[in-house]
């Protein structure tokens, strides 16, 4: 049995991910388990010496405390949104758990098989933003990639048309 479950969750801060974590928190995580926020932001020219090595191995794992600091978001980029945050401090204090934020630059799809590998993940919960087959097809399934690809249990929470 596992002493240390790492849990992620796949998040790019919108409702499709927020119905992830939310599913994730009340479905999956209990005591003393690791929650880790993994999102993969577009590849980009970054002035930073530290940005430039974090795009091959993605950043450091961020507490949750520190994440919530405006100006640490500054820093890597990320535009969380409140109500994501909120979610992962209530499952921090709730349910004693340690959240971490991981972010990577690049290909989702491939960033987070890389995050599965490299962190290692116990399991992953991704969102489905419900493309229709021409967009899957154009755009490509980060979910469906996943699933496919990954190393590890995916789960794959479902979101309506009403929910985008």
């Amino acid at each position: 049995m596992e002493t240390e479950r790492r849990v992620g969750v796949a998040v790019d801060f919108s409702a499709c991910s927020r119905k992830a974590l939310t599913w994730a928190v009340d479905n999956i995580v209990r005591n003393g388990d690791h929650l880790i926020l993994i999102t993969v932001l577009p590849e980009g020219n970054y002035e930073e010496g530290e940005m430039q090595l974090w795009e091959t191995t993605g950043s450091p794992l961020i507490p949750l405390k520190e994440f919530t600091d405006p100006i640490v978001r500054k820093k890597y980029g990320v535009k969380a949104d409140p109500e994501t945050l909120e979610i992962a401090s209530l499952a921090a204090s709730q349910k004693e758990v340690e959240v971490l934020m991981k972010i990577y630059w690049g290909d989702p799809r491939e960033k987070i098989c890389v995050a599965i590998d490299n962190i290692p993940l116990s399991c992953i919960v991704i969102g489905n933003r419900g493309l229709g087959k021409l967009k899957r097809v154009l755009l490509g399934s980060v979910s469906n990639f996943v699933v496919n690809n990954g190393s590890c249990p995916v789960t794959v929470v479902k979101s309506t048309e009403e929910e985008h």
